[in-house]
This record gives structure tokens, C-alpha cells and sequence, in this order.
């Protein structure tokens, strides 16, 4: 058993759980609300970090604009997907006209983007919109790509 930090998405304090708690609805030690909830939370630069940088778990950010059709298209794919992901992998949405210096620093050059964070590093990134099944899957081969030794 291991005890895992998960970023709560909506106050932000860093919780610590037991992995095998995760599938029983831990709640956030500091506002008490749940740690999963099958919805992406928006996060700004300064949440993005804290997410990807003290969390254990990894991380796919939807980086996307509401001027975007794609990215409204593929919004209720992503928020299915999160209900299919969760709580092994935690869904933030982060949109690129509130986080433009962010958006810069990570090279996002289209959008809709998906990029999963694991350990705190950027370790995959997929552009354009997909439906939930390609998310949920695109997400697992990269986790398993991660997770198998060489």
C-alpha cells in the first residue's frame, strides 16, 4: 500500500491517500469536497503548476480556447472521458486565452491540445479533437507506454 499526494480541483491543497483509497470517493482534507468527481476542472497558470508539480497522479490537460470549434466540439468528449479515467488520472482543462504565457512556455501551437504530465513532465501530446473512446484510449497506451520497463 502507497500513499499517493492528489491535487484537490477545487480548493487546490495537496491531499495524501492511500492508492488503494482511491476508488472508495476520498474527499479533500482542507474544503471536504470530492478528490474525483468525473469532471475536468479549469485551471489557471498558477493551479497548473501546483496540479502537475505535487501531485502523484498523472495529469491530461485539454488546452483549448472558447473561440474553438474543435475544442467545444470535443468538450463533452473530454468531460466522458473523465468519468472513464478517473482517479486513475486526473482531467484539467487549461484555456489558452486566460494562460497565454503558459500556452507560449509549453509550445502549444494549435488547439484543441492534449497533453498528459506525469512526474511533473510533459510525457505525451496529441493535437486536434478526438472523440471520448480515442482519449480514453490514446491516454492508456501512453500510461502503459510510461509504465513498461524498456
Amino acid at each position: 500500500m502507497s500513499q499517493l499526494h492528489v491535487v484537490c480541483p477545487h480548493c487546490h491543497t495537496t491531499n495524501r491517500v492511500q492508492s488503494t483509497d482511491l476508488a472508495k470517493a476520498p474527499d479533500c482534507g482542507s474544503c471536504h469536497r470530492a478528490l474525483f468527481d468525473g469532471h475536468p476542472q479549469n485551471l489557471n497558470a498558477t493551479d497548473f503548476e501546483r496540479h502537475i508539480t505535487r501531485g502523484d497522479l498523472p495529469v491530461l490537460v485539454d488546452f483549448w480556447a472558447p473561440w474553438c470549434g474543435p475544442c467545444r466540439m470535443m468538450a463533452p468528449a473530454f468531460e466522458q472521458a473523465a468519468a472513464q479515467l478517473e482517479p486513475r488520472v486526473q482531467l484539467v482543462k487549461v484555456n489558452t486565452d486566460e494562460a497565454q504565457g503558459l500556452g507560449a512556455r509549453l509550445n502549444i501551437r494549435s488547439i484543441p491540445t492534449l497533453a498528459l504530465f506525469a512526474g511533473g513532465k510533459e510525457v505525451a501530446r496529441q493535437a486536434g479533437a478526438m472523440g471520448a473512446a480515442d482519449i480514453v484510449r490514446w491516454t492508456q497506451a501512453q500510461l502503459a507506454r510510461i509504465t513498461t520497463p524498456a
